[in-house]
């Protein structure tokens, strides 16, 4: 791959927030579908579908192809305004379809259905709504949970995947428990004999093939997993949504994010509707499980994901997610190269920096420190459907520029990889803000400690001064040629907010 120029996590523009990643390489070039969250947003998917492409030879050369798809186009637009995750998929025809699922505020009714089809005559042109999946007789195809569609075209057959998962059910007193049900009822917009009387659950992962006019059934939907997972393969990671089916070869990868919240996980079978077996986790976005990482050992704020495997000039990638502004409503798309092995599993692989970059990053000028991929204080929470108000570090945004806010006593900044060579220094843009003077706060010593890894070797120390506007502080630093993390651990008084990460 000829890559031209350096591209880092997130690697769309840092005011660019475009999360459930669905890529897909059609002719020379790789696009990137996905919902569109709005920069410091109230709720979820706020903006219009918005993609962007790039050569396949050239993954640093990211291009906004504009907005594909407004979501008042949607004839269900003024009762739920807020298009979900998408997938698109080429046709038998050659056109391009369009498939995804209306919410309104904070998910409300977004699990009530039908999944809808917009067509377009290029992979990034203006797409045009063209109706719903329905029923051989014309009504809507509600069968299941309706939610997070995932296409794909399986030599001529096209098959959608969706649904989501709850743990009520799992529970064999279920249908005694009247709150629950009425719970169920109202989140899915299902009757009570919906609810006890579908067979296997209306919740889990379900398939439904349709004709070659990408709307009506020609297989009626079925669960390609059971509901139930205790004492199977998928109990300690069972499906909560973000259905997404890749074909490898003649195997069958079912893509997904689990009840954990955190982590894309994979399921592998010979068959695109049955026999699943649970393979393992591609990513976390708080780098849970990764050599054993426990949940409260997080590494990030972690939240929803969603996402996808593809494979770009003879190299596989996870496409996921990450979140900011301490919430799940500005999510930014990032990428890390995944290998499948010849046995068919794929290993679950470290969030990074460099992420699409054809190596580790050069220890060279000036990079933003939002690229952080590893940002905690020891006890960062795990989001939920909310903004949280308690202090603790995030990606946030002011005044048109970006940075880390909240960096208090005991926050880990952390950056993964740099390639150094003859590196001497390393400096910081920061801002300190006002202090309590009669506490004699600007007197006590503020720092950042700079590493070579969580865990690793002292490499210099960043003494700050107080400054209420960007300042330049360094320290010199003795590390060897090399690629290397790099980690900032603030110690000191008050809270610090962190722009640029220097190198000299």
């Amino acid at each position: 791959m000829m890559q031209k120029k350096q591209v880092f996590n997130p690697f769309l523009p840092l005011n660019e927030y475009i999360p459930d990643g669905e890529p897909h390489v059609f002719g020379d070039r790789v696009y990137l579908y996905g919902s569109h969250d709005k920069e410091g947003g109230e709720t979820f998917c706020m903006l219009d579908y918005t993609v962007y492409s790039a050569p396949v030879t050239d993954l640093s050369d990211w291009r906004c192809e504009g907005v594909i798809y407004r979501a008042l186009q949607d004839p269900d637009y003024g009762k739920r305004n807020y298009m979900y995750a998408p997938d698109v998929v080429r046709g038998n025809d050659g056109r391009y379809y369009l498939y995804y699922c209306m919410s309104g505020e904070f998910g409300k009714g977004g699990y009530f259905g039908p999944i809808r089809v917009a067509v377009c005559d290029s992979p990034a042109g203006s797409y045009e709504y063209l109706g719903y999946v329905r029923n051989p007789d014309g009504s809507p195809m509600q069968d299941y949970v309706c939610f997070d569609p995932g296409v794909i075209n399986d030599d001529g057959r096209i098959r959608i995947y969706y649904g989501t998962q709850y743990p009520y059910e799992e529970e064999p007193d279920f249908p005694d428990k009247e709150e629950k049900i009425r719970e169920e009822m109202e989140m899915f917009g299902k009757t009570r004999e919906e609810i006890l009387g579908t067979s296997g659950s209306v919740m889990g992962p379900c398939m439904v093939v349709v004709e070659d006019d990408m709307l009506t059934v020609k297989e009626a939907a079925k669960h390609i997993i059971p509901y139930k997972t205790k004492g199977t393969s998928f109990e300690e990671h069972p499906f909560f949504e973000a259905s997404s089916m890749r074909k490898v070869g003649d195997t069958y990868y079912f893509i997904y994010s689990s009840q954990k919240n955190h982590e894309l996980c994979y399921a592998t079978s010979k068959f695109p509707d049955r026999d699943f077996v649970f393979g393992g986790t591609i990513v976390s976005n708080g780098d849970i499980g990764l050599d054993g990482r426990k949940e409260a050992e997080r590494l990030n704020m972690t939240g929803t994901t969603h996402g996808s495997i593809e494979q770009i000039d003879g190299q596989w990638y996870v496409f996921y997610h990450r979140l900011t502004h301490k919430s799940d409503y500005s999510r930014q798309a990032c990428a890390e190269k995944i290998e499948i092995a010849p046995d068919g599993t794929i290993a679950q692989v470290e969030i990074t920096s460099c992420g699409l970059n054809h190596t580790a990053l050069k220890a060279e000028g000036r990079y933003p420190a939002v690229i952080a991929c590893n940002l905690t204080n020891g006890h960062m929470p795990h989001g939920t459907n909310q903004i949280y108000a308690e202090a603790f570090p995030n990606v946030t945004h002011r005044d048109g520029e970006r940075f880390i806010g909240e960096i208090a006593d005991g926050t880990i900044i952390g950056y993964k990889y740099f390639a150094f060579k003859e590196n001497r220094r390393i400096g910081v843009l920061v801002r300190t803000g006002s202090v309590d003077e009669t506490k004699n706060d600007k007197y006590v010593s503020r720092k950042l400690l700079i590493k070579d890894g969580i865990d690793g070797k002292q490499l210099g120390i960043i003494e700050l001064m107080q400054s209420e506007s960007w300042a330049a502080f360094y320290s010199d630093i003795v590390i060897s040629d090399g690629i290397h993390p790099l980690f900032f651990f603030y110690t000191g008084p008050g809270e610090i907010e962190l722009k640029e990460i220097m190198f000299e």
